[in-house]
């Protein structure tokens, strides 16, 4: 059977696209063709009034991260809010989350998987 092997693009609007781009490779190491490291990816829909992510956005980009605690350092020096809720989101069978938001509002998921 033919299917799918990879997610080969995420694709949204921008206020300003070259700004918001440069935000997302100063602080995500994510660029316009980026060789994303070969791990798991999740693809789950959510129900129309989950409270998982803002009820005005119709999705959030989940980031696999290597080093979950640098990243929130570098993130918080650079003056970017990180939430964190280890009690709720952590687990040592899914791993460790935070979150945060681009200039334009759109919520992002970081996640280090376990034994990462």
């Amino acid at each position: 059977m033919a299917k799918a092997v990879g997610i080969g693009g995420v694709f949204f609007r921008a206020t300003d696209t070259k700004a918001l781009a440069a935000w997302y490779e100063t602080h995500l190491g994510v660029t316009g063709f980026w060789m994303q490291e070969a791990g798991p990816t999740v693809f789950a829909p959510f129900p129309a009034d989950t409270s998982y992510f803002p009820a005005a956005k119709q999705w959030m980009i989940n980031f696999r991260v290597d080093d979950i605690d640098g990243l929130i350092a570098q993130l918080t020096a650079a003056g970017i809010a990180v939430e964190t809720r280890p009690d709720e989101w952590d687990t040592p069978e899914t791993g460790r989350f935070a979150r945060i938001v681009d200039p334009d509002g759109n919520p992002i998921e970081l996640w280090q998987p376990p034994g990462e």
